[in-house]
């Protein structure tokens, strides 16, 4: 679990990471070259797609930072998760991951709140 949990970690220092090179360099250390990325609002594959993707959400939600309230759950090669927008959080969500070879092969995504 304790690989799961430094795993969803980095995920989510993904989504807080504003520095472009750095933000690259840990996509591909958390998910495979033909990752793919799904929630409500798009789907993209690959580490360009889904830099263009967390890139976008920092633009609207600039200054907010995610977070984990709880542990993962994970067994097989699946893990959940729920995380937070913000300290109140503005934003909540549930993500299920696929693993593959210790990084993230995909994320379906499914937000709980959103603002407004």
């Amino acid at each position: 679990m304790t690989d799961v949990r430094t795993l969803v970690e980095q995920y989510i220092a993904v989504w807080n990471e504003t520095d472009g090179d750095k933000r690259r360099a840990l996509i591909a250390e958390v998910f495979t070259e033909d990752a793919r990325y799904t929630d409500p609002l798009g789907a993209v594959t690959g580490h360009d797609g889904i830099d263009r993707f967390v890139a976008g959400a920092q633009q609207q939600f600039g200054g907010l930072t995610f977070s984990l309230p709880a542990e993962p759950d994970a067994h097989h090669d699946l893990a959940r998760f729920q995380w937070y927008l913000g300290a109140e959080p503005v934003a909540i969500g549930f993500d299920v991951v696929e693993l593959e070879d210790g990084k993230i092969a995909a994320v379906h995504g499914f937000l709980d709140k959103l603002p407004g």
